[in-house]
């Protein structure tokens, strides 16, 4: 069972965990062993509450598919266990990335004195430039 949070843990059922071949430099054993872990967790079909399923498919994710699957690769370690671990790990943190409440934008209106500085600067800029034309006698 993959904990998320106190209230919130996936059972490994709906976890789907297969070892696959890593691609990259190893040589030999890079080719001939299944180190690296691919995790595939359906968020349709897993016991999620709602409203974490709703939050994880709007997350703009690459690891996200547009059926709902999240497919996480894990291929760092040499060890087939140290994958699956890690692949664990980056599903409950996707997860729990979902999980947080974004505040509410509160929008500001610049001060008075903010736009007289800015008008200033402008005119500024202007009185510059029109001494940059040609001289008149």
């Amino acid at each position: 069972m993959l904990v998320i949070t106190d209230t919130i843990a996936i059972p490994d059922s709906e976890i789907e965990l297969s070892a696959v071949r890593a691609s990259g430099p190893g040589g030999q054993h890079v080719n001939k062993v299944s180190t690296a872990i691919q995790l595939r967790f359906d968020i349709l079909a897993s016991g999620l509450p709602d409203e974490v399923k709703v939050r994880l498919l709007n997350l703009r994710d690459s690891r996200i598919t547009g059926d709902g699957i999240i497919l996480i690769k894990a291929r760092e370690s040499r060890s087939q266990s140290q994958n699956r671990e890690e692949a664990l790990l980056r599903l409950a943190e996707l997860i729990r990335e979902a999980l947080k409440t974004r505040k509410k934008r509160r929008p500001t209106r610049p001060t008075r004195r903010s736009q007289e500085k800015r008008v200033d600067h402008k005119k500024h800029r202007g009185r510059i430039k029109s001494m940059r034309g040609r001289v008149r006698d």
